[in-house]
């Protein structure tokens, strides 16, 4: 089993990864050189994914697997004396505005409570809702929405909670720095990374660097496509400081916004999808008019919200669109875990967790083939 473990990036994939090494007891070092746009920062925090449809068939089983996680991952927390994690359960509502969405609302109905009945988590109950009912829930939405609420879907604050990972990894005696990190490589293995400090040495390496893969590209044996994806995030806060939205669901329906409700008063909406902008971050006129008119379509109580910031981060997709998990191809001992798009804070703590075991020798619970980096070599 390794004994030194070097983490390189410092979301919350990486986070995960090494707080789950700290707790296994292996002396680990998390690195991040902490770059602008990372997409945990940035990130809505839905976590679900019993109601996800458009997803390719692979991404299920891992996506099943990592909303489960979270209660044991809160619980690890909690142990360690970490209770500000910024993950809460308000349920969640998928909208509809017209008679084929209220159509397309009864299947999911049909399938998410197909989903229900065979243990994936994050579901709760099933209720449809119309006009004034859902206003009650989230009362800034269109007159007359209808809406499939689903009482088990929960949020997570991506920046709480990779803080809290982080904390708790100090906690069990891991290091977290700020710094720049290049993978170091002898042969077929990696000997740990070069930083400004000079060599540090590890018995293996896990690379969680988001949609960055500068650290350790040229090092693979086989080329592993994970390209950024710029997504800007509207943030507007209530007017009245006795508004406490904390207790609205989280809104999706066909198409973006979606929409998330955070103490004490404030509402998150996203996102742009751009792809081809590279590492490029700003906030665009275009994406920032796509964004309110897009919202003021679909909640038109928030008119006059107050635009408190919009954030950039950088999804990371591989050209298949599904996640990068395994061992790093031609590197015996070197682990990427990556390109989890959209969907990062859902898979995320569960994704970094998996990445450590393997690092240490455990065998996956998961067939991986569909994840393992290894799929872009020609065949």
């Amino acid at each position: 089993m390794a004994e030194r473990i070097i983490v390189v990036g410092g979301g919350i994939v990486g986070s995960s990864a090494a707080y789950r090494l700290a707790r296994r007891g292996v002396s680990v070092t998390l690195i991040d050189r902490a770059d602008q746009g990372h997409a945990t920062a940035a990130g809505a925090g839905i976590v679900s994914a019993g109601d996800s449809f458009d997803e390719p068939s692979a991404w299920y089983p891992l996506a099943f697997r990592s909303v489960a996680y979270y209660p044991e991952l809160l619980a690890s927390l909690a142990e360690d004396g970490i209770a500000d994690t910024g993950y809460a359960v308000p349920g969640g509502m998928i909208i509809a505005t017209d008679d084929a969405e209220r159509q397309r609302l009864a299947a999911a109905r049909r399938l998410i409570g197909e989903r229900r009945e065979a243990g994936v988590a994050n579901i709760g109950e099933l209720t449809m809702l119309d006009g004034a009912d859902v206003q009650k829930l989230f009362p800034p939405l269109a007159p007359g929405t209808s809406a499939l609420h689903l009482s088990g879907v929960a949020r997570v604050n991506g920046r709480t909670m990779r803080d809290a990972l982080q904390q708790a990894t100090r906690r069990r005696g891991g290091q977290v720095r700020r710094a720049a990190a290049e993978l170091a490589v002898d042969g077929s293995r990696a000997v740990g990374v070069k930083a400004a400090v000079g060599l540090i040495t590890a018995d293996a390496v896990i690379l969680a660097t988001g949609a960055w893969d500068d650290a350790w590209a040229a090092h693979l044996g086989a080329t592993v496509p994970v390209a950024p994806q710029r997504g800007q995030i509207l943030h507007l806060d209530l007017p009245g400081a006795d508004t406490d939205v904390s207790r609205w669901p989280v809104i999706t329906g066909p198409g973006d916004p979606y929409l998330l409700a955070f103490p004490p008063h404030r509402i998150v909406s996203g996102a742009t999808r751009e792809d081809g902008t590279g590492f490029d971050y700003r906030v665009t006129a275009g994406g920032q008019a796509e964004l309110l008119a897009a919202t003021l379509t679909r909640a038109p109580g928030l008119a006059a919200a107050t635009v408190a910031e919009t954030r950039v981060g950088f999804r990371p997709f591989a050209l298949d669109r599904l996640p990068v998990l395994g061992r790093a191809p031609g590197l015996e001992n070197v682990w990427l875990a990556t390109g989890l798009g959209a969907t990062g804070l859902t898979l995320g703590p569960c994704v970094g967790a998996m990445a450590a075991d393997m690092s240490c020798g455990e065998a996956p619970p998961l067939d991986m083939a569909p994840y393992a980096p290894a799929r872009f070599q020609p065949r």
